[in-house]
């Protein structure tokens, strides 16, 4: 069984409106939705001692997700403000907590033993790229930073993920060739509900319709999509295939609240 290591992020996703919390953030999902792909998915983060550090980790192990590397600190754990706008996801405030780590020399040991490993720009992970890249191939989640951002790091990462919902045509066109000619092996477009689209150095491209939904919450579907594709791709399923289950999967995340459930009361 191929294995993922996501390192970084994760929050306490507090919906004032409803009345409750879910477990997320990028790092997180990811690697909860390549468990769910058929992976064996570790997550490597700091979560804290409050109620919320504790759903975080009760999520982790209800869905199957190693932490021998988890980080328990003493502190409140990282949180965000989520409204909805007709389906859509807004951030309206966050906290950091305790979120923030650095990895020492037994982290990067233990990053060795895995296929991937993937981190994102929440993350405050810029930093130790290149120490993750030394022990396994480093997918990065972009998002929709500029390209002042993305430019000096794609050069470390072998698959890269990007946000491309506010690009027309044209723009994943361009962001497409600037990113495979710096370097990453394999490209991941996110394009909301246009779907998304994967290109490699190797000449690929495959792009995906998303499915129709009414989405009660997009929170999370992103995530869920860089997840399974990239357990479809380090499996070397066909582009095609992997595609179209990401579709699939991201219309079922936005049919419900949170990133992957597990809810809790927050009152």
């Amino acid at each position: 069984m191929k294995a993922l290591a996501a390192v970084g992020d994760n929050v306490s996703d507090i919906y004032p409106s409803l009345g409750r919390a879910f477990p997320g953030g990028n790092a997180l999902n990811v690697a909860v939705a390549a468990r769910k792909a058929g992976m064996d998915a570790a997550y490597l983060g700091a979560i804290g001692t409050d109620e919320a550090g504790r759903a975080i980790k009760a999520a982790l192990d209800s869905e199957g997700v190693r932490t021998e590397r988890l980080r328990i600190v003493e502190g409140p754990n990282a949180y965000s403000v989520v409204e909805l706008d007709g389906g859509d996801r807004r951030f309206v405030g966050y906290g950091l907590g305790v979120s923030r780590f650095v990895l020492d020399a037994r982290d990067l040991e233990y990053l060795e033993q895995f296929d991937c490993v993937h981190s994102g720009a929440r993350s405050g992970t810029e930093e130790q790229m290149e120490d993750m890249a030394s022990a396994a191939r480093l997918s990065f989640d972009f998002s929709d930073r500029p390209s002042e951002y993305w430019e000096p790091l794609l050069d470390k990462v072998w698959m890269a993920c990007f946000s491309g919902t506010g690009l027309d045509t044209d723009g994943v066109h361009e962001l497409t060739r600037q990113v495979l000619r710096a370097g990453p092996e394999v490209l991941l477009i996110t394009e909301g509900s246009r779907g998304a689209s994967i290109s490699t150095a190797y000449g690929e491209t495959v792009h995906a319709d998303a499915e129709p939904v009414t989405p009660l919450d997009t929170l999370g579907a992103g995530d869920a999509v860089i997840g399974t594709v990239l357990a479809g791709v380090l499996r070397g399923d066909d582009l095609g295939v992997v595609m179209s289950s990401a579709m699939s999967v991201a219309a079922q995340v936005c049919a419900h609240h949170g990133a992957f459930g597990q809810g809790r009361p927050f009152c």
